[in-house]
């Protein structure tokens, strides 16, 4: 049997695995994963008691699938459809039945 091969990168002082869309679940955090931005949506405004802002949802995919991905403030005028994205440190949570993967509090976006 021959051995499974992963890819690793260094993130801060660590290595870290880089995970697939399969392996996302609700509530994962401390995802890093590298994903082809393939649709854009409209961002739209928000306001809460937390401040306000834009968050605009893309899809992002690799080979074993597709997720959607939450951009925020800054990073929508970053991210443009055909980028390859690394998500460091991302959050993963679900609504309405769909998993959405975002860089959360303490994530970084890298357009590659």
């Amino acid at each position: 049997m021959l051995p499974v091969v992963t890819k690793q990168k260094r993130l801060g002082t660590h290595m870290a695995e880089l995970m697939k869309v399969k392996q996302l679940r609700p509530r994962m955090g401390n995802i890093f994963i590298e994903l082809e931005v393939v649709s854009i949506g409209e961002p739209r405004e928000f306001a809460s008691a937390k401040g306000q802002g834009k968050v605009c949802n893309v899809a992002g995919k690799d080979e074993t699938g597709e997720v959607q991905v939450s951009l925020w403030n800054e990073q929508i005028d970053q991210v443009k459809e055909g980028n390859k994205i690394r998500i460091e440190n991302g959050w993963v949570s679900e609504y309405k039945g769909q998993l959405q993967l975002s860089t959360g509090k303490f994530g970084t976006l890298h357009i590659l």
